[in-house]
C-alpha cells in the first residue's frame, strides 16, 4: 500500500497538469512568533523569510499581552472593541510588523488566543479559565478596527483543545473545550464581520492541535464537539450551522517520521490528513459546517536534537519535512502549510528537558541548521521497494526553470549528476532512481539573482 501511495503521488507531479490542479493555489506560510514581535529582529527575520520566497506569516496576538491591567480582577472602563481606547503603546509592536511586512509585500494572519487578562475569565482567576465570550469579541473587533486593511486571514484561538490555552478541557470526563470554543469563535466571527473592510476575509475555525488524551481534546472529538455531532457525525441538540472559510490544524508528528500513523483513530498527524478531510465532509453533510472546507495547516515542522526526547537528527529534519510537504502538497483540500519556527526555543536552566519546540531552521544561538538551506528546495526521498521516489520543489521561483539532481553513492566523497529535470510552473519536480543502499542526493539548482543554491544531503527513508 504504501508503495502504491508513492508511486501515485509520484505521477501526479511528474503529470504536470494534474499536479497543478492538486494545490493550484496552496499557500506557504511562516511563523516565528517572537522575532517578529522584536524591535530589534523584525526587519531582518522578515528579509529572511522573503528570501525564501514566502509572503505569508502566521502571527499569535496573545489576549493578556495586549489587554489593560491584565493582572487585575476588575474589568477597565472603555469600549475595549475601540483600538484608541487602549493605553498608549499597546498596539506599536504590531504597528511594526504590519508596517513591514506591507513594505516587503507579505501579508499577515492574525490569530488572537489566550491566555486572557484575568478580568475576562469565570471567577476572576488565572487566565485561562472560561474566556468572557463577549469581552473576546470585543478584543478581536478592536484588532479588525486597527488591522482591517492589513489583515485578510483570521484563524480563531491557538489549539484550544489544550489546558496551556484554554481551561477547563473536560468536565466529569466530558470533553467541555469544544462547547466554549463554539461561543468564543462566534463572537470573533462576530467581531470581524462588524467591520467593514474585513466583510470579505477568510475566517478560520479549529487551530486544533494533532492529538489527544485524558487532558487534551482529541482534534476530531473536538471537531465534532464544535459542530454538535455525537461519534457518528449525527445532530445533536438545537445547534445551528457555525460560518467558516477553512479549518485550522497544526499536523505535528513524531520522531517516527511523517508517515506514522498515530493509534487513536481521532488524532490527525500529517500522515492522516485524511482523517480531517472525511470529518470535514462528514459535519458539512450534516449541515453543522460548511461544506468542501479547505484545510490550512497553520503550524507545522519538525523537531530536532538538541531534544533528545521529541527531536530528530539535524539531517533528518529538512528530509521529514520535505515529506510533509509532499503530502500536503498533493492533497487537494490542504490550502495552506506553515513552517513553525525560525530559531529554536531556549533550553530550560538545566539543559535537559527543553521548553517549547526545536523545530526551527536555526538554533537558538542563530546557527543555521542543514534544515535552513533544505527550506529553499525542499527535496522528499522515500525508498518504493527497489527505487528511490523522489519529489521536490523550489520555492522561490514560480516558473518552470532546469534543477539538477546530484547523488553520492556509498564510499564515494564527491557528488556527480543525476539528471537535470524542469520543474512545473509551481516550481515542483519529481523523478525515480534506483535504490542503493547508503545513497545520498542534494539539489543544485540557480536563484533568480543568479546565485548557485545547493541544497542539504538527503537520504531515503
Amino acid at each position: 500500500m504504501r508503495y502504491r501511495l508513492i508511486v501515485l503521488t509520484l505521477l501526479a507531479v511528474l503529470a504536470v497538469p494534474v499536479a497543478a490542479q492538486a494545490s493550484p493555489r496552496q499557500v506557504m506560510s511562516f511563523e516565528a512568533p517572537a522575532e517578529l514581535l522584536d524591535y530589534s529582529r523584525v526587519n531582518v527575520t522578515l528579509d529572511e523569510i522573503k528570501g525564501f520566497g514566502v509572503t505569508n506569516v502566521r502571527q499569535l496576538v496573545y489576549w493578556q499581552s495586549f489587554a489593560p491591567r491584565p493582572n487585575s480582577k476588575k474589568k477597565p472602563s472603555g469600549n475595549l472593541a475601540d483600538p484608541d481606547a487602549y493605553p498608549r503603546g499597546t498596539w506599536t509592536r504590531l504597528d511594526l510588523l504590519m508596517q513591514q511586512a506591507t513594505r516587503r509585500g507579505i501579508s499577515v494572519m492574525l490569530t488572537p488566543t489566550g491566555p486572557v487578562p484575568k478580568w475576562a475569565t469565570a471567577g476572576k482567576k488565572g487566565h485561562l479559565r472560561k474566556p468572557s465570550p463577549k469581552l473576546y469579541g470585543q478584543f478581536v473587533t478592536a484588532l479588525a478596527r486597527r488591522y482591517g486593511a492589513q489583515v485578510t486571514t483570521w484563524s480563531i484561538w491557538n489549539e484550544p483543545n489544550q489546558p496551556q490555552f484554554l481551561m477547563p478541557q473536560y468536565r466529569k470526563g466530558k470533553p467541555y473545550s469544544p462547547t466554549h470554543y463554539r461561543k468564543l469563535y462566534r463572537a470573533a466571527y462576530k467581531g470581524i464581520r462588524s467591520v467593514a473592510a474585513n466583510r470579505k476575509d477568510k475566517i478560520l475555525i479549529g487551530e486544533t492541535s494533532p492529538r489527544g488524551n485524558e487532558h487534551i481534546v482529541f482534534p476530531l472529538r473536538f471537531l465534532r464537539g464544535i459542530a454538535c455531532l455525537n461519534n457518528k457525525y449525527k445532530k445533536v441538540g438545537k445547534c445551528s450551522r457555525l460560518k467558516a472559510d477553512g479549518y485550522a490544524h497544526h499536523a505535528y508528528t513524531t520522531r517516527s517520521g511523517p508517515r506514522w500513523v498515530p493509534p487513536e483513530k481521532d488524532d490527525v498527524t500529517i500522515a492522516v490528513i485524511s482523517r480531517l478531510v472525511r470529518a470535514l465532509d462528514r459535519a458539512g453533510r450534516a449541515g453543522r459546517l460548511p461544506k468542501g472546507l479547505k484545510i490550512y495547516l497553520t503550524e507545522f515542522g519538525i523537531q530536532s536534537f538538541p531534544d533528545k526526547i521529541s527531536g530528530v537528527s539535524l539531517a533528518r529534519q529538512p528530509a521529514y519535512y520535505a515529506i510533509a510537504e509532499k503530502i500536503a502538497y498533493v492533497n487537494p483540500r490542504v490550502a495552506l502549510i506553515s513552517q513553525y519556527l525560525m530559531r529554536d526555543d531556549a533550553p530550560r536552566s538545566s539543559g535537559y528537558r527543553y521548553r517549547g519546540f526545536e523545530s526551527g531552521l536555526r538554533r537558538n544561538d542563530g546557527r543555521k541548521k542543514p534544515a535552513y538551506n533544505g527550506f529553499y528546495s525542499p527535496l522528499a526521498v522515500e525508498r518504493a521497494r527497489n527505487h528511490d521516489v523522489l519529489w521536490g520543489r523550489i520555492r522561490t521561483r514560480a516558473e518552470r526553470q532546469q534543477v539538477t539532481i546530484e547523488v553520492r553513492r556509498k564510499g564515494k566523497k564527491k557528488y556527480s549528476k543525476l539528471r537535470t529535470v524542469t520543474t512545473n510552473t509551481r516550481g515542483v519536480f519529481g523523478l525515480t532512481a534506483t535504490h542503493r543502499k547508503g545513497t545520498s542526493y542534494r539539489v543544485r539548482w540557480v536563484s533568480s539573482t543568479g546565485r548557485t543554491r545547493v541544497g542539504p544531503p538527503i537520504k531515503a527513508y
